[in-house]
């Protein structure tokens, strides 16, 4: 059972936080771009920027206008649920590449996304994702998309299952027909593949996909979770967490359940190729966490 090693917890300047909070504490997503850490909360209306370079508090970028209400579950109601983030190559505009912040679709006011430049004093552009969800809450019972990534010429958005019997699937769309769209330039884009993903259980709870990582091979990494809820709102006990991995055919290969009790919510791959994770702790008096795991021996050939 690999354990992963702590290496900072998310903390902030208070007096850049709306509610003067010290630390992100819901950390849901997690891209890496060289030093630079970029890391989406499920109940902000901003994106976390933190240095691997240093422990230094990190700083919020605005990507809603507005603000949040203070009490939790007032919160949980109000906020947007960006639960996906990922990083896309240079695109019209953003000659540098852009991330791609994605709300989960769970609610009607959790479907938008960000688009935002990695150039210097890029400004977030919202996007409505409910033309895009659409389809998807007519196949999945219980709608709730947790990770995106590309995969060579995919786009993939992965949808998390729970212990309501909801489905974790792996939702496989053309890059360049979802890029068109993103930008306006094109039509609506179809899936032409939904994959399921199993993962089974873990201590009797059903695993859930939180996000995924792309390898230069063709083949993914996940990380799940094993959180007690029947549905994709309210949250439950976590009874600990897995890395695996998934095949070019699209086999699952279960690789690892980590020691501790993580809610590991993003993973992203380092430059050495192990992985760095953040968590979710469900409570906003906690830090988000993040973790370093090495991959040594678990990969495979």
């Amino acid at each position: 059972m690999p354990q992963p090693k702590l290496l900072r917890a998310l903390v902030l300047d208070p007096a850049a936080h709306p509610l003067g909070q010290a630390h992100l504490s819901a950390a849901s997503a997690l891209v890496r771009v060289g030093e630079r850490l970029y890391v989406v909360a499920d109940d902000e209306l901003h994106l976390g920027l933190f240095s691997l370079a240093d422990e230094d508090p990190g700083r919020l970028v605005r990507l809603f206008e507005g603000e949040l209400p203070a009490p939790k579950a007032e919160r949980k109601a109000a906020k947007p649920d960006l639960e996906a983030l990922a990083l896309l190559p240079a695109l019209p505009g953003h000659a540098q590449g852009a991330l791609l912040a994605l709300g989960s679709g769970s609610k009607a006011n959790r479907q938008r996304a960000v688009l935002l430049g990695l150039e210097e004093g890029a400004l977030p552009r919202q996007l409505d994702l409910a033309p895009l969800y659409q389809p998807l809450h007519e196949y999945f019972s219980d709608l709730n998309i947790e990770g995106g990534f590309l995969l060579g010429e995919e786009f993939l958005l992965l949808q998390r299952g729970n212990q309501g019997q909801a489905t974790n699937a792996a939702v496989h769309y053309r890059w360049t027909e979802l890029r068109d769209w993103l930008l306006g330039d094109g039509p609506l884009p179809t899936p032409p593949i939904i994959h399921p993903v199993e993962l089974g259980e873990l201590g009797g709870v059903a695993l859930g996909l939180t996000d995924g990582a792309a390898l230069a091979d063709g083949r993914w990494l996940f990380s799940a979770a094993a959180e007690n809820t029947a549905d994709s709102y309210y949250d439950g006990a976590c009874l600990g967490a897995v890395i695996g991995l998934v095949e070019r055919d699209g086999r699952v290969r279960r690789l690892a359940e980590l020691e501790g009790r993580w809610k590991v919510e993003g993973i992203a791959l380092d430059e050495a190729g192990d992985l760095l994770l953040v968590t979710d702790a469900d409570d906003p008096a906690t830090a988000a966490s993040l973790l370093h795991l090495s991959l040594s021996g678990l990969l495979g050939q």
